[in-house]
């Protein structure tokens, strides 16, 4: 099916909103152009720093990560196997509990939905949540369009809104901005008269203070959902603000947009998944706010929406789920792989180009667009492999992203050098010695050329990286070569040791000490993990381009699906199993 997501920059319409316009296929000149910017480049070294050493101290103290996180996965895994029953059962108790439930095919209907909704109460004004879904359909762009006044309450969303910007974070939508450009942001668009705003307090009261008004005009409140729980129709949201709250419960209608990947069966699942979800995202053992929706108010209820909507979205995501990229379904959107990223770090999300940046979204654009249009993210991947260690879902974000440059290369979206490269790379390594003959001539050559100076200033085939650095001079052998001439010398000491048993061969016995202590660490494995140094006296050069397979589809069959992944009721997760 077509994907209908309106497209994403941050181009600013007349109202102020950003227009959005995807632009994933210029990737490397988005990258280009964020890394100007020193001011917003060293903010997202900060956060680089900073937010790992807040997840893994979360991660620690909570001491059950690995366990839960095998049991979240198998949750997510039997959810989406058995999708059909549960996305039945989910609607059949929120129809119970006096929902109305829909089912949009993909981003225009859903918007469509949404604005009918709007339509048929005459709504005007909407109060609308934090939801990467309808930054997906480019729901508010179409609702404004209609002639509605749509307000972010979300404080993150709020400012970009006002900005004329997108989110660059799906957690923290305005982690790019600066105090003192919201500051002056906050000048401009409100008009109340002479102050300072000197503090960070100051600014966020003052925003409560502008968007209260809207609160309480809205007619229409609009949210998204972290779960939906089948066994009895309830929605989950995790908020730190409150405002997912006054949105679902001050104004008459509510309309809770989500996709159809967010079911889990019971409501322990959707729980358990919190734990590591508000872990992952923001280090802290739970958010401020955990709320879940049943439905609209109820005869002796005292507040809450007289009418509530729940629009559930597939845009694709029946088509991911009969691919071999079904896993990436499992994810639970904490932003976890973003924080760790090191390309996420150097060029932050909006050169991603769409709504989903990062490792995450560097799988989910060309899945949810088109491969032909995003073809340069799935190279936007240093192989660290940091994402997956992270991630609370176990997603393999490395495998999938690799299998997308697979996919990448047989479409022939790649250059054709690029590709004939490979081939060429690819023919050598499956003839190891002529490999090691051609490396170890390479290297010697370099050895030879960069002695004098230590480094290189260009090299043909490496502009990338000598555009950026020097490229230093190796140092004489292959790893093979220096590991082959090691065997020997151990092999010569032995033979010498094996033929004078007499005599004192102190350094024979200490070679031999150290061979077998090597082999025995190589079979131990590394105790931990060594970050290699790096060299801080390379020079970095300044930039001349800068100014200054497939799995069949998962039917639902209409049977009840087998046993549930935690077990029965009041059982813990099962820990994981050295065979697992």
């Amino acid at each position: 099916m077509a994907s209908s997501t309106a497209p994403l920059s941050a181009k600013a319409s007349s109202d102020g909103s950003a227009s959005l316009k995807q632009t994933s296929n210029t990737f490397l000149e988005n990258a280009h152009a964020a890394l100007q910017d020193a001011g917003k480049a060293e903010r997202r070294d900060l956060m680089a720093l900073f937010t790992p050493i807040v997840r893994d101290a979360a991660m620690k103290n909570f001491g059950h990560f690995e366990a839960l996180r095998e049991h979240v996965k198998q949750v997510k895994q039997h959810s989406l196997e058995h999708l059909g029953h549960y996305l039945n059962q989910f609607e059949q108790a929120a129809l119970h509990n006096g929902n109305h439930v829909h089912f949009a095919e993909d981003g225009e209907q859903l918007n469509s939905i949404v604005l009918d909704i709007c339509q048929q109460h005459s709504a005007r004004r909407i109060a609308k949540g934090k939801s990467m879904v309808t930054e997906e359909t480019g729901l508010n762009d179409f609702l404004k369009r209609a002639g509605l006044k749509v307000m972010e309450t979300d404080l993150g969303e709020y400012i970009i809104q006002q900005a004329g910007e997108t989110p660059s974070h799906i957690v923290g939508p305005a982690l790019h901005k600066s105090a003192a450009e919201v500051r002056e942001l906050f000048f401009a668009k409100h008009d109340l008269g002479e102050r300072e705003l000197a503090e960070t307090g100051d600014m966020v009261s003052e925003a409560r203070r502008v968007l209260r008004e809207h609160f309480l005009k809205a007619e229409v409140g609009i949210i998204g959902a972290n779960a939906l729980v089948a066994e009895n129709g309830y929605t989950m949201l995790v908020t730190n603000e409150g405002n997912g709250d006054l949105c679902a419960n001050l104004p008459n209608v509510l309309v809770i947009c989500t996709t159809i990947d967010r079911v889990v069966p019971r409501l322990e699942d959707a729980t358990a998944m919190l734990r590591l979800l508000v872990r992952s995202a923001t280090g802290q053992p739970q958010t401020c706010y955990t709320s879940f929706y049943s439905g609209p108010r109820r005869e002796h209820d005292i507040d809450g929406p007289l009418e509530t909507h729940i629009v559930l979205l597939d845009n694709r995501r029946t088509e991911i789920l009969a691919s071999d990229y079904r896993e990436m379904l499992q994810c639970i959107r904490c932003g976890a792989c973003l924080n760790h990223c090191p390309i996420y770090a150097g060029v932050g999300g909006h050169a991603y180009g769409w709504v989903y940046p990062g490792p995450m979204g560097s799988i989910l654009t060309p899945l949810l667009t088109s491969l032909e249009q995003s073809n340069a993210l799935p190279n936007a991947c240093t192989s660290c492999g940091r994402c997956a260690e992270v991630c609370p879902a176990d997603i393999p974000l490395p495998d999938l992203l690799r299998d997308l440059r697979h996919d990448e290369t047989k479409q022939k979206l790649s250059s054709s050098r690029w590709r004939l490269g490979m081939r060429l790379h690819g023919w050598l390594a499956r003839h190891p010695a002529l490999y090691h003959a051609v490396t170890g001539l390479a290297i010697s050559t370099l050895h030879l050329l960069g002695a004098r100076k230590g480094s290189f200033a260009r090299l043909p085939l490496a502009a990338g990286w000598t555009s950026q650095r020097d490229f230093p001079a190796p140092q004489g052998r292959t790893f093979m070569q220096q590991y082959a001439a090691r065997q020997r010398q151990e092999k010569d000491s032995e033979h010498k040791a094996a033929q004078n048993p007499g005599k004192d061969t102190t350094a024979s016995r200490a070679t031999s000490a150290r061979a077998k202590a090597g082999r025995g660490a190589a079979r131990r494995g590394a105790a931990e993990r060594i970050e290699p140094s790096l060299r801080v006296d390379w020079p970095r050069k300044p930039d001349p381009r800068r100014p200054g397979g497939v799995r069949p589809a998962a039917e639902d069959s209409g049977k009840k699906p087998g046993a549930h992944p935690g077990g029965p009721r009041g059982k813990k997760p099962r820990r994981r199993r050295d065979h697992d």
